[in-house]
């Protein structure tokens, strides 16, 4: 049991964040949990088409996604210099913006984009496939719900992508669960938070929306359900989390995390009662 505990506590440490290099390229393993992320929910949701009979043709799938792709790099990153980096951005915009760096001798180098918001990369699909759908005269709601039940399943990869990069590490704790972090600023015992996430935020929440997903009185039922269903598990989970070392506590004891799963949840909330209001009156 000592062994297995020692492991346990020391597996940050013994795991290699790239997957393989050649050269100086090098594949890591978060990039590569984000294309399996996408790889399972585009399955999943081809599934549903041809299972559910949804009116939606083979191909909408990979099309859809593709504008997803672009808008969650895109949101993601801009929504961490938003929320979370505002300051590095005023300081050094170009070089907050551009992930080039340069290198002694001349020219420059891939920096990788590092910095990547959960809340941004939402607001960044969301805009996207507003932006699809009105492209395709496709509605808004049925296209988000077609995707929301598998989305968790595909964000368990990319926590654990996160736990992989020894990153977003929890707070000190005398834990049986606590490892220790090599990223961390103190060696000690810290809550393996990126598995609490994968596990809640992912497993959990993809078993409830995949339980409901022909259940769903009305169009946007499931992504009203995701949306307070996601930002009531992380709201809690971040209190384990360590807050962002340069932001801290933002507003009272609450983290910049938890003010936007708060807001997350009245957006959930509001989407609820606007469809179903929108179904009632359409019925009548």
């Amino acid at each position: 049991m000592n062994d297995f505990l020692l492991w346990w506590q020391q597996l940050p440490s013994q795991m290699n964040p790239v997957l393989f290099s050649v050269g100086a390229f090098a594949i890591r393993w978060y990039g590569m949990m984000y294309i399996i992320a996408f790889g399972v929910v585009y399955l999943l949701s081809r599934y549903r088409i041809q299972n559910e009979k949804l009116p939606f043709e083979r191909s909408y799938v990979g099309d859809a996604l593709t504008w997803a792709m672009i808008g969650v790099v895109l949101g993601g990153r801009l929504g961490y210099i938003l929320f979370y980096g505002m300051s590095s951005f005023l300081a050094d915009p170009l070089g907050t913006l551009i992930p080039w760096i340069s290198v002694p001798g001349g020219g420059c180098r891939f920096a990788g984009i590092t910095g990547m918001s959960y809340h941004g990369g939402v607001i960044g699909v969301i805009l996207a496939l507003l932006a699809f759908t009105l492209s395709r005269k496709k509605a808004f709601f049925e296209t988000f719900d077609l995707f929301i039940p598998a989305i968790p399943l595909g964000y368990t990869f990319g926590r654990l992508g996160n736990f992989i990069n020894g990153e977003l590490y929890g707070r000190v704790t005398d834990s049986a669960l606590g490892m220790y972090f090599p990223l961390a600023p103190t060696y000690e015992l810290r809550h393996p938070s990126q598995l609490y996430e994968a596990f809640f935020e992912g497993i959990v929440l993809f078993i409830l929306l995949w339980l409901l997903r022909k259940k769903s009185p009305f169009p946007g039922f499931l992504s009203a359900t995701y949306l307070f269903g996601y930002g009531f598990v992380r709201f809690f989970i971040e209190y384990v989390r360590e807050p962002d070392s340069q932001l801290g506590f933002v507003f009272l004891n609450f983290s910049m995390g938890q003010v936007l799963c708060f807001v997350m949840m009245v957006a959930g909330v509001a989407v609820f009662l606007f469809n179903s209001s929108s179904a009632k009156s359409a019925r009548s």
